[in-house]
C-alpha cells in the first residue's frame, strides 16, 4: 500500500510545519474614508492559530500510516 506511506508523510510534514509556525497569518486592507478622489486604507494583520494538539495528531497519524503501509507491503 504505497498510497498509505505518501498519506502518511504529508501528515509528518503537515504536522512540522504546524509545529514550526503555529498559526496562519494574512492580511486584510480595509478602506477607511472615501471622499471622492480622496481615500484612506488601513492593512489588519490577523492570524488563524494552530494549536500543538492538531500537530500531535497529525504526527501520530502520519507514523501510523507509514507503518502501516510498510507492513502492508511485507
Amino acid at each position: 500500500m504505497k498510497g498509505l506511506s505518501v498519506v502518511g508523510v504529508i501528515l509528518i510534514v503537515l504536522a512540522v510545519i504546524s509545529f514550526a509556525y503555529q498559526g496562519i497569518t494574512y492580511t486584510t486592507h480595509k478602506k477607511v474614508i472615501d471622499l471622492g478622489p480622496l481615500q484612506a486604507t488601513t492593512e489588519q494583520h490577523k492570524t488563524i492559530p494552530l494549536p500543538p494538539l492538531f500537530g500531535g495528531l497529525a504526527l501520530v497519524g502520519g507514523i501510523a500510516l507509514l507503518v502501516a503501509g510498510s507492513k502492508a507491503t511485507s
